[in-house]
């Protein structure tokens, strides 16, 4: 089946079909157990009656499975970001696809008004979303890779006296620096809120997420990339200062045009992050755009692959 606004939307008022779709999104070729990872072993469990029913006697469409090697009953929430949820899976779908489609992102009360449920769940079911978005590839990047920061925050002239800082709009700021790597081949951004941008900083993230044998760095000339551009097999530093922009090819415009989407979002769509919760923001917008050349479809499922092992509770949330 193509995924798109007009097939899902059965899925999305059908508890029932919502599952079914869950499954056959996560379990291919047939469920899965989470315990023990035995394949192809499970067998449904059929409710009594007909009609599976919850403690208090609310009908649940809850598909429970059991294996026949652990013999451990499951479903096919059990160890995703969808686990212990009391939001209906049918309104996580129709959340996931709006996540997936949206080039800025959505806003916890823009969720909570489609979804009917409160801004605090909205705001806790975009997180856990986050997190399965979050790219955990660790291969590091090689042949051209561009590096470059930016800052995050609001206009200094907006806060309060005591908290307004230098007023500076770029580095010398008190905003929140970022970092990020573009890999020029393959377009994969990876992205980290730092607590500053000195030599140290920056090549322990570069090296980190880029292997300098062969390989060419693309910056600005922001003295902070010198040490660093060293270990790589080449260096090339734009000049943006002197007006330049592009030398034979090599530029740092597409991390422009990435940081110029982020703060769209920020700005436009959110109005505000904290410090606080700004990664999550930041890993959400890496994967919009490491994936933006794949349909709405092949997102969703992507995150839905991603998914798997990344169950976050509303302490771990509250207490970043």
């Amino acid at each position: 089946m193509e995924m798109n606004l007009s097939t899902l939307a059965k899925h999305f008022s059908d508890e029932g079909a919502a599952w079914g779709l869950v499954e056959s999104m996560r379990w291919p070729d047939g469920p899965v157990c989470p315990h023990c990872g035995d394949r192809n072993r499970a067998y449904f469990i059929r409710p009594r009656n007909g009609q599976r029913t919850t403690t208090t006697g609310r009908v649940s469409y809850r598909r429970l499975w059991k294996c026949k090697a652990c013999r451990k009953p499951f479903s096919v929430l059990i160890g995703t970001i969808f686990e212990r949820s009391q939001v209906p899976l049918s309104k996580w779908l129709l959340a996931l696809y709006l996540m997936s489609a949206s080039k800025n992102g959505v806003a916890a009360n823009e969720l909570r008004r489609t979804l009917g449920v409160t801004q605090q769940t909205a705001w806790f079911m975009l997180h856990r979303l986050r997190e399965a978005m979050r790219l955990g590839s660790m291969e590091r990047f090689s042949g051209t890779v561009m590096a470059d920061e930016t800052y995050v925050g609001g206009d200094p002239k907006n806060r309060h006296e005591s908290k307004r800082g230098s007023g500076k709009d770029g580095r010398g700021t008190t905003k929140v620096p970022v970092v990020s790597l573009l890999n020029a081949a393959t377009g994969e951004v990876r992205s980290k809120v730092v607590a500053n941008v000195n030599g140290m900083t920056l090549g322990r993230f570069i090296l980190m997420n880029a292997d300098p044998t062969g390989s060419t760095l693309v910056t600005d000339s922001f003295r902070s990339y010198g040490p660093i551009g060293e270990h790589f097999a080449k260096h090339e530093q734009i000049d943006h200062s002197a007006g330049e922009y592009v030398r034979d090819g090599f530029s740092t415009n597409r991390l422009e045009g990435f940081y110029s989407q982020l703060k769209r979002s920020i700005d436009g769509t959110h109005h505000n992050v904290s410090e606080e919760h700004l990664q999550r923001y930041v890993d959400e917008h890496d994967f919009r755009y490491s994936t933006c050349k794949m349909s709405d479809a092949r997102r969703m499922q992507r995150i839905m692959e991603q998914a798997k092992g990344r169950r976050l509770t509303y302490r771990r949330v509250t207490a970043a």
